[in-house]
């Protein structure tokens, strides 16, 4: 009657009468029965002998309390539970032996109770304090305990047979069931959902094989899986797991099992024979198919080992309570995604698909969403060609995180880019767009509508930047000093009222040399909560001082990481280099074809070759763009554009996708490498890298410093 506290894993039992482990069977026969309540063996009543011959033969841990004082005669199994206590517990009162808990709710009383009145009695789950074996070491273990009264020949009670079923696994499925729950509380996509589902099933059930099959609602299945063995490091863990496909009309277990909404069991068997892709679906003999019993996503998930395996009860009732939990989170996932991808594609589609590209004025912008990336936002920017052969530059923000904000960013955009195709000059352009939120308000029947922009234009030619800003943060300018020093400065432009108040802002001129940077921003890159904006600008500040380099992707993207801290406000900035010398540059669009990666190799080690690029940075930058380009490929299963650019200083290379599965962060590399080295790679390789979303997809991008020695 083993108790206390704990749990332990399932102790080694002996076979059917063998005087294994602690040798309680030999025990048994060797003490001296005379001297306790039993008497001599050879006088044991017929019914206590078989009682007792029971008890010796059974690989389940078994005792025999006896006579009022409840003497202990038992098993080699409960022997090992006993630890130390055996072999001085033989033929002692089970109080004595157990004393510790004897007196404890639902022990002795419940030994003493089946002894006086004969009804049995099971004790559902109890956990027990056990030094196993001879060690001294106390382990803690779960078990099940029953307890039934033992009559001998005229059918007097003369003891209490405890059998003892450890259930320790099964206790600790339970407790890993309810981690995975809050595991799964916390998963947004269905890429979530499966490294979830894959890392809790396979360790939880010991299985060799796991899979997660989901229905992509006529586009066929996709299914995801993970075998035992499979060496997935931190890096892994955080990528995309690789969905395999399959046509609408798959014939798998999985499929059949969602279609009749009935789980399936197979002991032993070939249950993948006809679906195998490769050895280890052919090695599968037994399988258990679970669907996920959801209305909005059609899914089952799957355990199978390589040896036959009985599905006990517990297992089942555990699958399906699995089964159910994912369920839930993939139809949670799924509406996530449909409502991500809405606002995403609402947001993009009023920011400019393309920017303006010239051979000395280069421009990038990076918008991220704030608050969770489910709502549009009224952050937006936008650079364009004017009449006179100038480039308009803007950035703005509308109040809100709703459609309604998204709809008056893109008015807003479109007016300020017609009045300035128009009248190029920023406070004519500014006021203009006074009127028309003032208009939209009145329209709207609010005073509440907030507008802040700043808009600039830039002569190339005279070298020179004029500015004019309603209530907009000030645009940051990074200097490149003749002797290839780097500073940052805010530019001096005065703010005005926002937007809707009836002010006409002034402009500033300011000189824009080549070798210089300008940065337009959002306030969601430099506001923190309780932090100051004083703080904000000054890290930005030196964030973009200190860069790398002055090529606008990569000060985009030091940009929106300069201050520590989360935000729930949009992100946005746009950034234009005078480029000290034009560059050069060359594109490839790759098909969703398997040579692909080798394909662009060759003709990027071609193109650098020619251009007479160091062999060092070719290397490097080879290996980056193949790790790039075959993640496209896996994750985004479209085509691809490959872009490299070379100036003096730098060789940018950019891949672009057209898929929708999301994008990439320091924080969540969900678009590199299936393999888990191509963050390593890109990090180590290159000295800036980003992630830009898009209209049509995402692009990943990398930047790599040429040195003034490897300049040809």
């Amino acid at each position: 009657m083993p108790g206390t506290v704990g749990r332990v894993p399932t102790p080694a039992t002996p076979a059917p009468g063998a005087a294994t482990g602690p040798g309680a069977t030999a025990a048994v026969f060797a003490h001296d029965w005379a001297a306790t309540a039993l008497g001599p063996r050879d006088s044991w009543d017929p019914a206590l002998r078989a009682v007792v011959e029971l008890i010796l033969a059974s690989p389940m841990p078994m005792a025999l309390a006896y006579g009022d004082d409840l003497v202990l005669l038992y098993n080699d199994a409960y022997a090992e539970l006993l630890g130390l206590r055996h072999p001085s517990a033989l033929g002692r009162p089970a109080g004595d032996v157990h004393a510790e808990v004897w007196t404890l709710p639902g022990f002795g009383e419940v030994a003493e109770r089946v002894y006086r009145q004969g009804v049995s009695f099971l004790e559902k789950e109890s956990t027990a304090l056990v030094v196993r074996g001879q060690s001294g070491v106390a382990e803690q273990m779960v078990f099940t305990r029953g307890h039934s009264a033992v009559r001998d020949g005229s059918g007097r009670i003369i003891g209490v047979l405890t059998v003892a079923a450890e259930t320790t696994h099964v206790a600790e499925q339970l407790q890993s069931l309810s981690q995975v729950a809050a595991a799964l509380a916390g998963t947004l996509t269905l890429d979530d959902v499966a490294r979830v589902a894959l890392r809790y099933t396979i360790t939880t059930f010991d299985a060799d094989r796991v899979s997660f099959v989901v229905d992509e609602g006529g586009g066929g299945w996709r299914m995801v899986r993970r075998v035992r063995g499979e060496l997935l490091d931190e890096v892994d863990e955080r990528l995309p797991p690789l969905w395999r496909r399959a046509s609408t009309d798959w014939s798998g277990t999985v499929a059949q099992a969602v279609r009749s909404g009935e789980p399936s069991f197979t002991g032993d068997g070939q249950p993948l024979r006809e679906t195998a892709a490769d050895r280890h679906d052919q090695k599968v003999r037994s399988l258990a198919v679970l669907p996920l019993g959801t209305s909005v996503v059609q899914g089952g998930l799957t355990v199978g080992y390589q040896v036959p395996h009985a599905w006990s009860a517990a297992e089942r009732a555990l699958l399906a309570a699995s089964a159910e939990l994912i369920g839930q989170a993939a139809e949670r996932a799924r509406r996530f995604e449909t409502q991500h991808g809405t606002a995403q594609l609402l947001q993009r589609s009023m920011l400019p698909e393309n920017l303006p590209d010239l051979p000395r004025l280069r421009v990038a912008a990076r918008y991220d969403p704030g608050v969770d990336g489910n709502a549009a936002g009224g952050d937006f920017y936008d650079a364009f060609l004017l009449p006179t052969g100038d480039l308009g530059v803007v950035l703005g923000d509308v109040a809100g995180h709703d459609v309604q904000a998204a709809a008056r960013m893109g008015q807003v955009r479109a007016a300020l880019r017609a009045l300035a195709l128009s009248d190029p000059a920023p406070d004519a352009v500014l006021a203009g767009l006074d009127r028309l939120v003032t208009s939209l308000g009145a329209e709207a029947g609010t005073h509440e509508l907030f507008v802040t922009v700043v808009f600039g234009v830039i002569d190339a030619q005279r070298r020179e930047l004029t500015l004019a800003s309603a209530g907009h943060p000030a645009p940051l300018i990074r200097r490149c000093t003749p002797d290839g020093r780097s500073y940052a400065e805010y530019v001096d432009v005065p703010a005005g009222p926002p937007l809707g108040l009836g002010g006409r802002p002034a402009t500033t001129t300011v000189a824009f040399p080549p070798g210089d940077t300008l940065l337009l921003f959002s306030d969601g890159v430099v506001e923190r909560r309780r932090q100051s904006l004083t703080a904000g600008l000054d890290a930005l500040g030196d964030a973009v001082a200190k860069a790398g380099s002055s090529d606008p992707r990569a000060l985009c993207a030091v940009a929106t990481a300069s201050v520590p801290g989360g935000t729930e406000d949009d992100v946005a900035v746009l950034a234009v280099e005078h480029a000290l010398k034009p560059s050069r540059s060359a594109a490839m669009e790759v098909p969703a074809e398997p040579t692909a990666p080798s394909r662009v190799r060759h003709w990027m080690t071609g193109q650098l070759t020619e251009w007479q690029v160091a062999e060092s940075v070719i290397g490097a930058a080879v290996l980056c763009t193949s790790e790039l380009t075959t993640n496209a490929l896996l994750h985004a299963g479209t085509a691809a554009r490959v872009e490299i650019d070379l100036s003096p200083e730098r060789l940018l290379v950019s891949v672009a996708d057209s898929g929708t599965r999301g994008t990439v962060t320091r924080a969540r590399t969900d678009t590199l490498s299936s393999r888990g080295r191509g963050l390593g790679l890109i990090e180590e390789l290159s000295d800036a890298w980003g992630t830009d979303p898009s209209v049509r997809g995402n692009t990943v991008w990398f930047e790599i410093l040429v040195p003034p020695t490897e300049q040809h």
